[in-house]
């Protein structure tokens, strides 16, 4: 009859979501490690450890989303880096501890699923696993009818990985005279868009699809560059170097990430100056106009993780680093003082 009710009336579409998982299963087992025990489809997600090399195994997890970088992502109609910026966001910060990351699991809910929208997105995940070296071992896809607008949706990440108790890295052993290395940010990553969105289409009112000068691609384009992923790299230097201490650069920016890795009475001098910025934060700051101060609190500012190591092994990780294709920086020293972070020249 053609007044029955269904869950498609109600605004679920089940067969859509059975199309979406089958999209989706062939992106999921391209970042398949040896440890994954079974594809994506079932109940939830086996993962075999392998402990060969390891003495005392730590489980270390993380989780976390993108935030309103979303909506440049929904005015853009854009969304296969999204996913990237979810899996970044995770497997960096558990990466501070010396943690590798085993597995990742996505939760999306929207309003209205669509198949083709989510395997955009499923595949930027799995962009990013393959790049952090990680599992995509499952995850949820919740059609939410009257909570989301259309072409809208939440994205959040959660993982798990693994570390040996005796190379955890807490900044434990960090001394006054030690180095700050800063690694390279590739812009705003994905921190202090409420700023951004605010500043440049709000109140500039300039366009996703306009070019700005000095940034050579569309504004779209720049604010939705996904963050880097430093698993590989750091977890080369973990082998080579002694790394006392890491941060991941995210919201609060320099001075309020630094400082959580810092023992009581030493504080981290930053030379403001000593790696290049780039040009969206020059753009941001003039057109709001934004404080200095308040840049550093709110954006990475061309640094997106940083390394604390000792004087003597400060130049040879910045070579490493830069052989990895990748800029890093020495951009402050450790003094002695309270945890705290002290921008010079800002």
């Amino acid at each position: 009859m053609s007044d029955e009710m269904d869950y498609r009336r109600a605004g679920v579409d089940i067969d859509a979501g059975e199309e979406a998982v089958e999209r989706i299963k062939g992106l999921a087992r391209s970042t398949f490690r040896p440890e994954v025990l079974q594809g994506l489809g079932g109940f939830s997600g086996l993962f075999a450890p392998n402990f060969k090399d390891i003495k005392e195994p730590v489980l270390v997890s993380g989780c976390d989303g993108v935030g309103t970088k979303l909506r440049v992502a929904f005015a853009a109609k854009k969304h296969d880096t999204v996913g990237i910026d979810c899996v970044a966001m995770c497997v960096n910060d558990v990466l501070v501890q010396g943690a590798e990351p085993l597995f990742f699991l996505d939760y999306m809910a929207m309003g209205k699923l669509v198949p083709g929208q989510v395997q955009e997105i499923v595949g930027g995940i799995a962009a990013g696993c393959r790049q952090a070296g990680c599992a995509l071992l499952g995850g949820e896809t919740a059609e939410m009818p009257g909570f989301y607008p259309p072409g809208e949706y939440e994205l959040a990440g959660f993982v798990v990985g693994m570390v040996d108790r005796s190379k955890i890295i807490n900044g434990s052993g960090i001394k006054a005279g030690d180095v700050v290395v800063g690694l390279a940010s590739n812009g705003l990553h994905s921190n202090g868009y409420s700023l951004a969105r605010k500043v440049l289409l709000e109140e500039a009112g300039l366009k996703l699809t306009d070019h700005q000068p000095g940034l050579g691609l569309s504004l779209a384009e720049e604010m939705l560059k996904p963050t880097w992923i430093y698993v590989q790299p750091v977890l080369g230097a973990l082998e080579k170097f002694t790394v006392k201490g890491m941060a991941h650069i995210t919201g609060g920016g320099l001075p309020g990430n630094l400082p959580r890795i810092l023992p009581a009475g030493l504080r981290a001098d930053i030379e403001v100056g000593s790696w290049p910025e780039h040009p969206i934060f020059a753009m941001i700051s003039e057109l709001g106009p934004v404080r200095r101060e308040e840049m550093f609190r709110a954006f990475n500012m061309g640094i997106g993780y940083v390394l604390i190591v000792p004087e003597s092994e400060a130049d040879g990780l910045v070579k490493y680093f830069k052989d990895q294709d990748l800029c890093a920086y020495l951009i402050g020293q450790i003094k002695s003082g309270e945890g705290q972070v002290i921008l010079n020249h800002l």
